[in-house]
């Protein structure tokens, strides 16, 4: 199915991306969201492409799983809904504070010891919260909260300094970047640094789905099965009420999905179908129903997609257009 040796980075280069939605307002495309789509069969074959799969892109948080299975590889014993929090970009709400204020204690640290940015929560309706009750950000509340503490007790259980966590050179980075070649099949093409200060490894979007498919299908009782697990069981707390992502795995049973910024996501079903999508301008309100429309094409119901086909626009309050996928991603483009 995959090969034992990562093969060659992917190329560094301007994506050839291609029209993968529409801003349809009264009847005309108003905008026009760019962006690649990928789509492999059980086999870890491509069923379907449009755009460029095979470029280098930043994966942004979708990468989480795979981090948190190096974490699992190493050491990492948390279980259930906490270590679905250590895959997670979560809203910031109660919950997810505690949670990882409770990853911290297991590994007799406190949040003083965390690296990420401080921040606001996420979710809208708890960050006015904290504004109106006059709290600062904190790196408890910033969404990568829970991968930091997570990375943090992995350190300290390998007898790794904890200080220089996030540095690429550090033991901790040196592992997760060896489970990102191994997941994905890629050598990784570039080190980065991601928006909470963690080492960001570029892969290209057909090597994030395979990595995707290879959570999903993993035996029972390894790093990558405990891990998909954990956040299918525990959706709210990888993401945060109310969020998109949650939702697509409930509707979608055995669905494994994650989103990360610049409107990137990618999903993956236990047998081993995945999809990954990049949207070129980080737009959200695009990568939902390209998500949906992928997944279709992978031979997802459409029925059970039907909440995330678009989402609707609105003129003087009332509805007047939608974000809709391009008819090139509708599901009669399944190859039979």
């Amino acid at each position: 199915m995959y090969s034992s040796f990562p093969a060659d980075p992917p190329p560094i280069r301007e994506p050839f991306h291609a029209p993968v939605a529409h801003l349809i307002r009264g009847g005309v495309v108003e905008g026009v969201h760019y962006g690649s789509v990928v789509v492999l069969d059980d086999d870890g074959g491509i069923r379907f492409g449009l755009g460029d799969v095979e470029a280098a892109c930043c994966p942004r948080s979708a990468l989480k799983p795979v981090q948190a299975v190096a974490m699992v590889r190493a050491g990492l014993p948390l279980e259930g809904a906490l270590l679905s929090l250590a895959a997670a970009s979560h809203s910031g709400e109660e919950r997810h504070l505690a949670g990882t204020r409770r990853i911290l204690e297991l590994a007799g640290l406190t949040e003083d010891d965390l690296r990420n940015v401080p921040d606001l929560p996420f979710d809208p309706v708890v960050r006015d919260t904290w504004v109106r009750e006059g709290r600062p950000p904190s790196r408890l509340a910033q969404n990568c909260s829970g991968k930091h503490a997570a990375m943090l007790y992995t350190a300290r259980l390998n007898g790794w300094s904890l200080d220089d966590y996030l540095d690429p050179a550090h033991p901790l980075q040196q592992a997760i970047a060896e489970i990102v070649e191994d997941l994905t099949g890629q050598r990784v093409a570039t080190v980065t640094v991601d928006g909470c200060g963690a080492p960001l490894f570029s892969v290209s979007l057909r090597g994030l789905a395979v990595a995707a498919a290879r959570l999903t299908t993993a035996a029972p009782g390894t790093p990558e099965a405990r891990v998909a697990g954990a956040v299918r069981e525990h959706a709210e707390m990888a993401s945060g009420s109310g969020r998109d992502v949650a939702a697509l795995m409930r509707a979608v049973p055995g669905l494994l999905a994650k989103d990360g910024f610049e409107g990137v996501q990618v999903a993956a079903l236990p047998d081993g179908r995945a999809v990954a999508v990049k949207i070129a301008d980080g737009a959200s309100r695009a990568r939902v129903p390209v998500a949906a429309a992928a997944l279709a094409l992978a031979g997802v119901d459409t029925a059970l997609l039907a909440e995330f086909a678009g989402e609707v626009l609105l003129g003087g309050g009332l509805p007047v257009g939608e974000v809709r996928r391009v008819p090139a991603l509708g599901p009669e483009t399944v190859p039979a």
